[in-house]
């Protein structure tokens, strides 16, 4: 398996070790994945993308840093990153633990109790490989709702419109739920929380003692709802997860009801990346409040 020179010296530099052996790792829909084992037999984990030429390796690394300030569910120790690669400890896996599901729910709990002072991020990163918008002007990111709607909601109907899938019967739909999201999301308002932001089962692993650790996140600051509700999208955790996290952090009332809303999200999401199959399931969500 050979690297570009270029990235294989500056691994090499960041390391001071010589890499000893590379070997292909499968998963990945968006980057190529490795293991790499150097001459002092400590190994790495190395995600390259030579077609991204953006920063989201960048952006993936400081998610994770972020997402380590909480210390609650282990995160993979970023070594380097640039624009072209992100090096990361490589993480033994095992067998789920006993407890897994109930241990997750409860460090997902603590996870969002890491709060911020704003909605957002200090800086715009990814969703997949589409641009997810953190940074916004201060009568949004002090409002949940507004910085929902605006940043969640509108910027991926907008980037539908420029890909061709927004019809007239979205655009309707649209323009509905905007009348209507003051309602929907009511006074289920709380400070902001740390978010993974795009959590679902591929997303984390199981580590070498049984426990949960998150990977590839999508980090910002927003009410923990959304974060759950990503949860569920893909077959979700099992019914243990969220009863441990709910009796740990008690959610709102009515919050099964809003999940459709912050589900709708990542189906535009999805709609942007993958085509029209996701289109459907977009319209359905939103209807579910007309």
């Amino acid at each position: 398996m050979n690297l570009k020179t270029e990235v294989k010296n500056k691994i090499n530099e960041f390391l001071n070790s010589e890499i000893d052996s590379i070997s292909s790792l499968a998963g990945g829909c968006i980057s190529n994945a490795y293991k790499i084992i150097t001459k002092s037999k400590m190994k790495y984990f190395l995600k390259i993308n030579d077609s991204a030429g953006t920063d989201m390796f960048v952006k993936e690394a400081h998610g994770l840093n972020e997402l380590k300030k909480a210390d609650t569910i282990r995160v993979p120790e970023v070594i380097a990153f640039d624009n072209e690669f992100i090096l990361l400890e490589f993480l033994d896996t095992g067998r789920k633990s006993k407890r897994f599901l109930e241990d997750f729910g409860i460090n997902f709990a603590k996870l969002h109790k890491y709060m911020g002072e704003f909605f957002g991020f200090y800086e715009n990163n990814y969703i997949g490989s589409n641009i997810q918008k953190n940074l916004s002007d201060n009568y949004i990111k002090d409002n949940w709702i507004k910085f929902y709607f605006e940043n969640r909601i509108m910027f991926q109907f907008r980037l539908a419109e420029k890909n061709g899938y927004a019809t007239g019967e979205l655009r309707t739909c649209i323009s509905k739920l905007s009348d209507r999201i003051e309602e929907i999301i009511g006074d289920s308002l709380e400070p902001p929380s740390l978010l993974h932001g795009d959590l679902w089962s591929g997303n984390y692993m199981v580590d070498e003692n049984g426990n949960a650790c998150i990977i590839d996140p999508a980090v910002y600051y927003g009410h923990r709802e959304a974060d759950l509700a990503m949860t569920k999208l893909f077959g979700g955790f099992g019914v243990e997860f969220y009863k441990a996290y709910n009796e740990y952090f008690p959610l709102p009332d009515g919050y099964e009801y809003r999940e459709n809303i912050y589900k709708l999200y990542h189906v535009l999401n999805h709609l942007n990346l993958f085509g029209t199959g996701y289109y459907s399931q977009a319209i359905s969500l939103i209807n579910y409040y007309l």
